[in-house]
C-alpha cells in the first residue's frame, strides 16, 4: 500500500520524494534480512532489489516475474538429473538445509553453475542467481515467467574494447542498467573523490614549484622595435635553431650551443627573452643568479645554503626533468660562482647532457634531439664585475651578444630603440605603440627636419595632434642624444682597469629605464631649457646614491652634455689632476713606502725621458751641482722603511 502511495503521487505531481523514502527504506529492511540469512550481497544489490520490489508492488495485485531463461535453466537441470537418475538427491539436500537459507542458496547456485559450464547453457549462466530464486521462492509466491530476450549481438564492431570479441558486443538491458547504477553509485562518486584528491595534490605541488612563474608573461608595454626585428631576433633565432634545432625527419641530433647576452641593467635582456619564449610557445623558466649567490656551486637542492637557493635549484631542476619545449633562462649570472656555471659546460656541447638531482636522486638528463634552449644573461658592467668570470670552456661555446652597445652598422637602430621603447611612458606617444611603427619612422624623420608628406600616415592623424607629436619627439631626441653618450661613456669606464684611468670611474647609466622614466616628463611645450633641467634633475637623483662619487660624476654629465661652466670646468680639471696625483702615489691605501717607490719610479721615468729626448740641449754655462746631497737625502728618508 505504501509504494503504491508513492508511485501515485510521483505519477500525479512528479515530485519522488516520497518514492525515494519508500526505497530507501525498502533497501534498509532487504540489506538487514540478507545480513541476518547471511547471504553476500553489496548496497548495490539492496538497492537494486528494492527498486524491483517497488516496481512490482505498485500492483494492487503483486506478482514477481522472472524471465524465461531462468525456467529454461530449472527445467535443464531438472532434465540432468533425471537423465542421471539423481531427481531425488537435490530434493534430499535441500530438505536437509531447512531453515538455512544461505547454503540452501549456495547449493543452488553450485548446482546450476555446473550446469552452465556445459556449453550449451553457457549463454544463461547470468540467470543463475534468478534461477535460484525461482526454485527457492517460486511455489511460494504469485509470480509470473516473461518470455522477453534480454539479450543480442551487435556485430562489425572494429574497437579493441575488452567487452568487443572478434568485432562483437553481447548486450544486455539487464546488465546495462546493472552496469550503469554501479557506475552512478560506485565508480563516479569514487571517480570524483579521486579528481578533487588529485586536483588538491596538483595545486600543492604547483604552489610548491611555482610553475605559475614558468609561464612566458611579456610586458603589455614591450614594442618589436626595428632593432629587435632586424637585429636581435634573427642571431637570436639563430641560436635557437642551433639548439633546439626544425622538427621533422632530418632534425640533427647533435644539437648545441648557448645564447648569452650581457649589457648594463635596463635594457630589456628578460623581457626579450620571455617574449621570444612566449612566441615559441616554450615554458620560460627563469632562475634567478641573486636567490643563488656565490656560495651555490652544486644543482642539488639539498646543498643549498638557504631557501632561496633552494628554491632556485629545485626549479631548475624541474626544467630538466620537463625536458622538452623548455627555454631555461639563468639570470645575472655576475651573481653566481664560475664552478657552478661550469655545470652547464657539457649541457652546451654536442653530448647536451648534464647531472642534475630530481627528489633526492641524482640524474643523468640527456637533451639531444630535444626542444631545450640554454639561455644565460649577465651584468659585467657593476660593481659584481669585478668577480665576473665566465669558465673558457662555456664561454667558448656560446654566442654572446652586447644589448646595451652598438653594433657595427646598426648604430641608427639602436638610437632610434631608445625611443620606441620610451613610445608607452609618454601619454602623447602612447598610441603608436599599438600602431604601424612606420608611422612613428615617419614622424621622426619629421623631428629631424626632413620633408614628409602626413598623406603617408596608416593613421588619421589631425594636423594638431601630428604637431604635438613632433614637438614632443623632437625633446626626446635631445634627451636620447644625451643618453647615447652616457650608456656609451659609461659602458667604457665600466669596461677600463683602475690602472690605467686617467679620470674617476663614471657610474651614471643612460638604459632604457632612465629614458622611459626621462620619456614620462617631456611635453611639447617645455623649452630646451626645461628639457635640460629635467635630465639634469633625474641624474642628480640618481648621483645621490653614489655618495662621495656624485659630485665627479655629475661633473663628466655635464661635461658630456656640454653643460659645463668654467667654475665647473676648473673643478673638474682639479679633481682628474688630484686623481691622476693619488693614483701616481699608489692610492689611498698604499702605506708610505709604497707612496715614496711610486714617487721615485715617475722621478725615474721623468730623468730617463730627459735623457732620451732628440732636441740638442745648450751647452751649460756652469758645472752641474752634484747629485751627492740629493742621493743623501734620499738615503736618510728611506732609511726608516728599509728598517722597518
Amino acid at each position: 500500500m505504501a509504494f503504491g502511495n508513492a508511485h501515485a503521487m510521483h505519477a500525479l505531481f512528479g515530485r519522488r520524494e516520497a518514492l525515494d523514502t519508500a526505497l530507501g527504506t525498502l533497501a534498509a529492511e532487504v540489506a538487514a534480512f540478507l545480513t541476518g540469512a547471511g547471504l553476500p550481497h553489496t548496497p548495490l544489490d539492496a538497492r537494486q532489489a528494492a527498486a524491483f520490489l517497488g516496481d512490482e508492488l505498485k500492483a494492487p495485485a503483486p506478482t514477481l516475474s522472472f524471465s524465461q531463461a531462468a525456467a529454461d535453466l530449472n527445467a535443464a537441470l531438472d532434465t540432468q538429473l533425471q537423465t542421471a537418475g539423481l531427481q531425488g538427491t537435490l530434493a534430499h539436500s535441500l530438505a536437509q538445509l531447512e531453515g538455512d537459507l544461505a547454503g540452501r542458496w549456495a547449493l543452488l547456485r553450485h548446482w546450476l553453475g555446473a550446469l552452465c559450464a556445459a556449453p550449451p547453457w553457457a549463454p544463461l549462466a547470468r540467470a543463475v542467481p534468478e534461477a535460484a530464486a525461482l526454485r527457492l521462492f517460486g511455489a511460494a509466491v504469485s509470480h509470473t515467467v516473461r518470455d522477453v530476450p534480454l539479450g543480442t549481438q551487435v556485430t562489425g564492431l572494429l574497437s579493441g574494447h575488452p567487452r568487443i570479441q572478434g568485432g562483437t558486443l553481447s548486450v544486455a538491458p539487464d546488465d546495462l542498467l546493472t552496469r550503469l547504477e554501479r557506475h552512478r553509485s560506485d565508480f563516479l562518486p569514487g571517480f570524483q573523490r579521486y579528481q578533487a584528491a588529485r586536483q588538491e595534490a596538483t595545486a600543492q605541488e604547483r604552489a610548491r614549484l611555482r610553475l605559475d612563474e614558468l609561464r612566458p608573461r611579456p610586458l603589455t608595454s614591450f614594442v618589436r622595435n626595428r632593432l629587435i626585428q632586424e637585429v636581435y631576433l634573427p642571431i637570436i633565432g639563430d641560436n635557437l635553431a642551433k639548439q633546439m634545432g626544425t622538427a621533422g625527419e632530418g632534425k640533427r641530433s647533435d644539437l648545441m650551443g648557448l645564447l648569452m647576452l650581457i649589457s648594463p641593467p635596463g635594457y630589456g635582456k628578460t623581457t626579450l627573452m620571455e617574449y621570444v619564449a612566449h612566441r615559441l610557445g616554450l615554458v620560460f623558466v627563469r632562475v634567478n643568479g641573486p636567490s643563488l649567490g656565490h656560495e651555490v656551486r652544486s644543482l642539488d637542492p639539498a646543498q643549498a645554503p638557504d631557501a632561496g637557493s633552494r628554491q632556485e635549484l629545485e626549479k631548475l631542476n624541474l626544467a630538466l626533468e620537463m625536458g622538452g619545449n623548455v627555454m631555461l633562462y639563468v639570470d645575472d649570472i655576475q651573481h653566481t660562482h664560475p664552478e657552478f656555471l661550469q655545470k652547464f659546460i657539457s649541457l652546451t656541447d654536442g653530448t647536451r647532457r648534464i647531472e642534475g638531482v630530481w627528489r633526492g636522486q641524482p640524474k643523468t638528463y640527456d637533451l639531444r634531439g630535444r626542444k631545450f634552449a640554454v639561455v644565460m644573461a649577465g651584468n659585467p658592467y657593476t660593481e659584481s664585475g669585478e668577480v665576473f668570470k665566465i669558465p673558457d670552456m662555456l664561454a667558448n661555446r656560446a654566442d654572446i651578444y652586447n644589448l646595451g652597445d652598438v653594433l657595427g652598422g646598426m648604430e641608427d637602430a639602436f638610437r632610434l630603440s631608445y625611443l620606441e621603447n620610451s613610445l608607452t611612458s609618454n601619454p602623447v606617444l602612447a598610441p603608436l605603440a599599438t600602431r604601424d611603427l612606420n608611422d612613428l619612422y615617419l614622424l621622426v624623420n619629421r623631428a629631424q627636419g626632413q620633408e614628409v608628406s602626413t598623406n603617408n600616415l596608416s593613421h588619421p592623424y589631425s594636423a594638431a595632434e601630428v604637431e604635438e607629436i613632433v614637438g614632443t619627439l623632437q625633446k626626446l631626441l635631445a634627451v636620447r642624444d644625451d643618453l647615447a653618450r652616457i650608456n656609451a661613456q659609461y659602458i667604457a669606464s665600466a669596461a677600463q682597469d683602475d690602472r690605467y684611468r686617467t679620470e674617476p670611474p663614471f657610474k651614471l647609466q643612460g638604459s632604457y629605464r632612465n629614458m622611459n622614466k626621462l620619456a614620462e616628463k617631456i611635453s611639447a611645450v617645455m623649452t630646451d631649457a626645461e628639457v635640460d633641467q629635467v635630465v639634469t634633475d633625474h641624474y642628480q637623483g640618481e648621483a645621490q646614491l653614489l655618495t662621495t662619487g656624485a659630485e665627479e660624476n655629475l661633473l663628466k654629465l655635464a661635461e658630456l652634455r656640454g653643460t659645463l661652466t668654467p667654475e665647473q670646468a676648473a673643478r673638474w680639471e682639479a679633481i682628474k689632476a688630484d686623481y691622476r696625483r693619488n693614483k701616481a702615489m699608489g692610492g689611498d691605501d698604499a702605506d708610505t713606502g709604497a707612496r715614496m717607490v711610486a714617487q721615485l719610479a715617475d722621478i725615474a721615468q721623468g730623468l730617463q725621458g730627459l735623457g732620451t729626448r732628440q732636441t740638442p740641449m745648450p751647452a751649460p754655462t756652469a758645472p752641474p751641482p752634484s747629485a751627492e746631497p740629493l742621493a743623501d737625502a734620499l738615503r736618510e728618508g728611506l732609511a726608516p722603511c728599509c728598517a722597518n
